[in-house]
């Protein structure tokens, strides 16, 4: 029988795992937003800042959980780093959604809705993973995976900040470029909850 390496409290590892469920939601709205008109734009960004409401809500239960539990199922300063990354993910697809609504972007690059399909694609992974922290033998092919998909998703945005400069004025660059920025850096954030997962896999190993 394999050793469990961790008690059976899980509450800080639902938070976890229901804080990386809104991220995918998230990309799920933002897809939305790609594909709709203006006048759609308002009640979908706010649908982005629910879903960011909520894993802010669950980062609150996590830090509750870990100053009132005696015996936490990873060390609180891991369980800490990734509610706060994961929270931050939310903020930055949020923020997304803002730019989309703001600059009424109702025209997107296909390359554009690439990098969210990317972004999705690390999303489904790193909820499986928040759902595996207690077996963290399982965890390397995620860890390996999320870091491929980020290489791919930085070549991705070379590519559309490229195409971009090529086919629109300062200005209208300028407002997509701030979009295609902000899906990288929703990328390169999930990149670091899969390296904060596989800090905790050397050490715990």
């Amino acid at each position: 029988m394999k050793l469990r390496l961790f008690p059976q409290e899980t509450a800080g590892l639902q938070a976890l795992a229901h804080m990386s469920e809104q991220i995918l939601a998230g990309t799920h709205t933002l897809a939305e937003m790609l594909g709709a008109g203006r006048n759609d734009f308002s009640e979908l960004a706010e649908s982005l800042r629910q879903h960011e409401a909520a894993s802010t809500a669950d980062f609150a239960t996590l830090l509750t959980g870990m100053r009132t539990s005696f015996v936490n199922p990873l060390p609180r300063e891991d369980l800490y780093a990734l509610g706060q990354l994961l929270n931050e993910t939310s903020e930055i697809l949020s923020g997304a959604g803002e730019i989309i609504e703001l600059y009424t972007l109702d025209r997107n690059p296909n390359r554009v809705s690439d990098q969210l399909e990317i972004l999705s694609r690390q999303s489904e992974l790193t909820i499986g993973a928040m759902k595996s922290l207690n077996d963290l033998d399982s965890l390397e092919d995620y860890w390996l995976e999320v870091l491929r998909l980020a290489k791919r998703a930085d070549h991705t945005h070379r590519v559309v900040v490229a195409e971009l400069l090529d086919a629109h004025s300062p200005t209208t660059f300028a407002k997509y470029k701030a979009l295609t920025d902000q899906f990288a850096a929703g990328s390169r954030q999930m990149r670091a909850i899969a390296t904060q997962v596989g800090s905790i896999i050397v050490k715990e190993s």
